[in-house]
């Protein structure tokens, strides 16, 4: 019992009559001057406030980036034609005659004899049209691919099929069009078994695939795919050569531009994810090898993911930051209102050393009010925290992450806040001499 005397906590939780007691007159004390406390806890409530929605913001934009990232393929290595600046394109032709540069026929076999650990590579072509149904149109890709596409680019089929490797021998004029393609020119009906038109080739659609959303790509014979839904159709590679050739002509007002890209993209799957950086270093080797000029850029799905990963813990540290900030300006502000409060409770403080009122109890009565202060806080800051980025959500379509322990996290830290601004004034109340706070008026 001797042990359960000298230590206030321990003594608190032995009588909880004790424990009641002095909670009672901390939340009466707080109840005095409402207005006050109020104010006092807003710094604690945006401080936790702000934890929890930066976390809930930075943790959506990580998600919606590692996301994106993932549907490349975590075992792909993409590559990319890019044109190269005016100037610099091959044997310094003009802009009235045909410019080559891109990836080429031979690049794409040299990776698939040369590369070990590569499982496939799937070429593409692009080209950039308006696409017309009846008398809608909208302006699109026409991308020529192979029927292993949808699987490559982690891409679901909505309706209907992707097209096989018989119509693609046998040229068949089939498409499959993506859901932005759907949306803006069947809005009435669906588009499996109706017709397209592109230039003067008529294409059946017989599925429709889902959007790609933020694609990572070139200006590729006319643009290639560079912002969120953009719209899409795919045909055989096959077709697309046979109907369009290897050059692409762009007539403008007074001039025209024809080019030969052999290939806009090509994707290339690797056997082992635990592989792919060191095979992408030797595919950067080889293609730097045949290339004289920057036409071409390699994306590594899993190199653009661990950045995004060291992104994101860049992003918390920054975010954390700012939210501690806030945090230590209610801990101040706690602090401030507390010592005014012992200013003001000199005598009651006396009175209390006179009636037998231990050092230690005088510290437990300030700490008390301060974690109470702390609290309401927090638990308020938590509530607005909540709120915050199911708003963002709402009215401004970004995404946000709730994660389950940052509201804990964020509450235990406004707590923890109080009890440390809350130390110096309970031991500056606990220290007071008993006879010269009688005396205070």
């Amino acid at each position: 019992m001797s042990f359960l005397a000298s230590h206030p906590v321990l003594r608190l939780i032995a009588s909880p009559q004790h424990l009641w007691r002095t909670l009672s007159l901390g939340i009466k004390t707080i109840w005095l001057h409402k207005l006050r406390s109020f104010l006092t806890a807003l710094g604690v409530v945006f401080g936790v406030a702000s934890v929890v929605a930066m976390l809930a913001i930075g943790e959506g934009a990580s998600h919606e980036a590692q996301e994106q990232i993932r549907k490349l393929g975590s075992q792909n290595i993409i590559l990319h034609s890019v044109k190269p600046p005016d100037g610099q394109g091959s044997n310094g032709e003009s802009r009235s005659m045909i410019s080559e540069y891109g990836l080429t026929l031979r690049d794409i076999e040299q990776i698939r004899q040369t590369v070990p650990g590569i499982r496939v590579v799937v070429p593409s072509r692009y080209i950039s049209e308006n696409i017309w149904n009846l008398d809608r149109s909208v302006d699109g890709h026409v991308m020529g691919v192979l029927p292993v596409y949808p699987e490559m680019r982690n891409r679901r089929i909505l309706a209907g099929r992707f097209f096989n490797e018989l119509e693609m021998h046998d040229l068949l004029p089939v498409c499959v069009i993506n859901q932005t393609v759907a949306a803006r020119l069947f809005q009435l009906s669906s588009p499996v078994g109706k017709s397209v038109r592109v230039k003067g080739f008529y294409y059946k659609v017989i599925g429709i695939l889902e959007d790609e959303g933020q694609m990572v790509g070139t200006d590729a014979g006319g643009g290639s795919p560079s912002a969120d839904a953009q719209a899409q159709i795919m045909i055989p590679f096959a077709t697309l050569m046979d109907q369009y050739g290897e050059v692409f002509f762009r007539f403008r007002t007074g001039s025209f531009e024809a080019e030969k890209v052999q290939f806009h993209e090509a994707v290339v799957r690797v056997d082992d994810v635990k592989m792919v950086e060191s095979r992408a270093e030797a595919i950067r080797h080889l293609m730097t090898s045949n290339h004289k000029k920057e036409d071409w850029r390699i994306i590594v799905p899993v190199e653009l993911l661990k950045q995004a990963e060291r992104t994101k813990q860049i992003f918390s540290i920054v975010l954390g930051s700012i939210a501690a900030i806030s945090l230590l300006v209610g801990g101040i502000g706690i602090m401030n209102i507390m010592l005014a409060s012992v200013t003001e409770r000199t005598r009651e403080i006396g009175i209390r050393r006179a009636l037998g009122a231990r050092q230690n109890d005088i510290v437990v009565q300030f700490l008390i009010e301060t974690v109470l202060l702390a609290g309401v806080g927090g638990v308020l800051g938590v509530a607005l925290g909540l709120s915050i980025p199911m708003a963002v959500t709402k009215f401004a379509g970004v995404t946000t992450v709730i994660k389950m322990w940052s509201p804990i996290l964020a509450f235990s830290i406004s707590v923890l806040t109080g009890i440390a601004f809350g130390i110096y004034p309970a031991r500056r109340a606990a220290m007071m001499n008993p006879v010269e706070a009688l005396r205070h008026n």
